[in-house]
This record gives structure tokens, sequence and C-alpha cells, in this order.
């Protein structure tokens, strides 16, 4: 089936996403302050744009674990069935851990992952997600902190795709179709 036409509306400029992570990683370095080390998980593949800009921002010993869950596969709509496709590789248990998602939309992939990490007894856990539209929100869920609030608009850039298309964009777009 042919892909519909689309465009894309700049929505959050580079230098904003920048600015706002130099921020975030203020609140989280002091957060962790500490911490011997701290296990930041990118929930792949939509964060690891923001997860390599977050890390080298952060003030911390850091090290960098991956977890891909899927929600969406190449539809614009959530499936509210979350599969997990890649575990991390190492242990969490007894650490400090940094979750970082991309969006957190009807929060099911976020509340899932939540509750598979924490059956791991983490030290601390906390979370943060460069987007969040709470207006579409299912699942009783907030990241702890939050880079930019959204409308119910769906957008890529930044390492978020659309059926992985356009994660290379440097900014934060809304996918407008063509009628």
């Amino acid at each position: 089936m042919p892909e519909r036409p689309y465009v894309i509306d700049q929505m959050i400029s580079a230098k904003s996403i920048a600015a706002r992570i130099e921020e975030l990683s203020r609140e989280i370095s002091s957060e962790f302050s500490g911490t011997d080390k701290l296990v930041v998980v990118g929930l792949l593949r939509g964060s690891f744009v923001f997860i390599a800009d977050l890390v080298r921002e952060l003030d911390l010993p850091v090290e960098v674990d991956f977890l891909e869950a899927s929600s969406y596969g190449n539809s614009t709509e959530s499936s509210r069935e979350v599969r997990i496709l890649k575990d991390l590789r190492g242990e969490i248990e007894g650490r400090d851990v940094l979750i970082v998602e991309d969006i957190v939309d009807t929060g099911h992939t976020l509340s899932h992952v939540l509750h598979l990490l924490e059956s791991r007894h983490p030290a601390k856990m906390r979370t943060i997600a460069l987007l969040d539209k709470p207006s579409r929100r299912e699942a009783d869920i907030r990241a702890d902190w939050i880079g930019f609030q959204i409308p119910d608009e769906f957008v890529v850039g930044y390492g978020i795709d659309f059926a992985q298309r356009n994660r290379n964009l440097p900014f934060i777009g809304k996918v407008r179709f063509a009628e």
C-alpha cells in the first residue's frame, strides 16, 4: 500500500531542545548527586538521540543500557499491547536508574517498563521523557522530568519516527497528512 503523502511542520527547534536538555541535566545531576554510577536506560528506538545528548550533559558517572519496547509498529496509533523486543544487558538491582523515554502518549509503554524494572529492585528509579501528551493518557503515569508538553499531534524528528523515517531531523515536527 502506498504511503500517504505528508509534510512536517517544525514544532520545537533544535536550539530549544538543547537548552531544555541543559536545564534537565542540572536537575537530574542534583537528584542523583550521591550515586557512584547512574544506569541510564534508553527506551529504543525513539530515545537514542535524546539519551546521547542528555548523558553528555550529566555531571555524573553514567552507564548506558537500552530496552526496546513497542506498542506502535508502523502505525500512528498505539496498539496498547506492549512487547519487550530487547531487554537490558546489565543488572539494575540496588543501583540508581534513570529511564529515558522519547514521548509519553497513552502511558502504557512507560507503565509496563516501570513495573518490569521495579521488579528488579533498583535502589532509586526515576523517569524522564522528552515529550509528554497528557491529553492522550490512558495509564496513570507521569514522568519525573518532562522536556516539553505537546498537544495531541503526531510528531517526528530528534529520534522519533513515522514508519522508520524522519528520526534524523534535528527538531521535533508535527506530521500533517495531505488531503
